[in-house]
């Protein structure tokens, strides 16, 4: 691998970088995104039981609000329990536009590697062409620098795929994730909108 590596030339650094970055992302995405953690599994119908039994208090939104970020947006409905249907769901929407926020943490950063590391093996290609082009000379062709430059060409163009094609399989992969938490994020505080202004049972 060490070889592989010096094979490729100093242009090679930078795309190790940005490899080593692309997969500390798509661990920690992975880890933060698993729906047992977005949206813990019977979560409303709990927190519906909660509230019908002893009404909301501090200590019960506090708990919601560190659990889980669908805790966090079914909290701020709570919140504004005595006021109107229509201020109920404005919470709600603002709590789940920071939820998204948060949902969505990395998720360029892992895009914008996942876009330029082609580029990026592009400028070793060019690199390696320009080394390509300097082993002629007027007494003949240089062997060593010749069979040099083609791999700074050839390696650099390769690992810069390698990086990519992962990078955006996941980074579109963690969007859709997203957006199917954030839709059903919405759903279930609609619902408790609902069930709450007695406008539906549970």
């Amino acid at each position: 691998m060490f070889s592989i590596i010096l094979a490729a030339g100093w242009p090679i650094w930078p795309l190790l970088l940005a490899s080593i970055i692309a997969v500390a992302l798509i661990i920690e995405r992975l880890v933060a995104l698993r729906r047992v953690k977005v949206l813990p599994s019977g979560l409303l119908q709990r927190v519906i039981a909660e509230y019908r039994q002893g009404g909301v208090n501090e200590a019960m939104l506090n708990r919601l609000e560190e659990e889980s970020p669908l805790g966090r947006v079914l909290s701020a409905g709570l919140r504004n329990v005595g006021s109107s249907r229509e201020i109920m769901r404005e919470s709600v929407e603002e709590a789940g536009g920071g939820v998204a926020h948060e949902l969505e943490r990395y998720l360029t950063t892992l895009g914008t590697i996942a876009s330029i590391s082609p580029l990026m093996g592009l400028f070793g290609t060019v690199v390696g062409m320009i080394e390509i082009f300097g082993s002629q000379s007027p007494t003949g062709t240089n062997p060593m620098q010749l069979a040099h430059g083609i791999s700074v060409a050839l390696y650099n163009t390769g690992f810069g795929l390698v990086i990519a094609i992962p990078g955006m399989i996941f980074w579109r992969h963690f969007r859709a994730l997203v957006n199917g938490f954030v839709i059903e994020m919405q759903q279930q505080a609609v619902r408790l909108v609902e069930v709450l202004h007695g406008e539906r049972k549970a």
